[in-house]
């Protein structure tokens, strides 16, 4: 189940998990404080390194919840070691760490410019 990030007007960002494609525009907390969907949040933009996107958790490229482990043994033996996570996303450290993994997979990104 992916999760979404929600930004509450005081700029607290939290985390909840939804169906795929059922995930409320709005979501109201404790104390009647109603929480936006932050999309930015969502791309990285506000997790982890604060703003540069990286590690990046690519959902494009990910496998049924059930191949999780297959991918990351796969990439592995491939030479490119990635971290899945139990969604089957894959979890790319950085650009090159990203096209090496891709590569390995016979796919690639025609609108990364690298």
């Amino acid at each position: 189940m992916p999760t979404y990030a929600y930004s509450t007007p005081d700029g607290e960002v939290i985390e909840r998990d939804f169906p795929r494609g059922e995930a409320p525009d709005e979501i109201l907390l404790g104390g009647g404080v109603t929480a936006r969907r932050d999309y930015h949040a969502e791309l990285g933009y506000r997790r982890r390194n604060a703003g540069s996107g990286w590690p990046m958790t690519c959902f494009a490229s990910g496998v049924h919840p059930s191949q999780a482990g297959e991918l990351r043994d796969y990439l592995a033996k491939q030479g490119v070691p990635t971290e899945v996570n139990r969604n089957g996303d894959p979890i790319y450290r950085d650009a090159h760490h990203r096209k090496r993994a891709l590569k390995a997979r016979g796919m690639y990104d025609r609108y990364s410019f690298t």
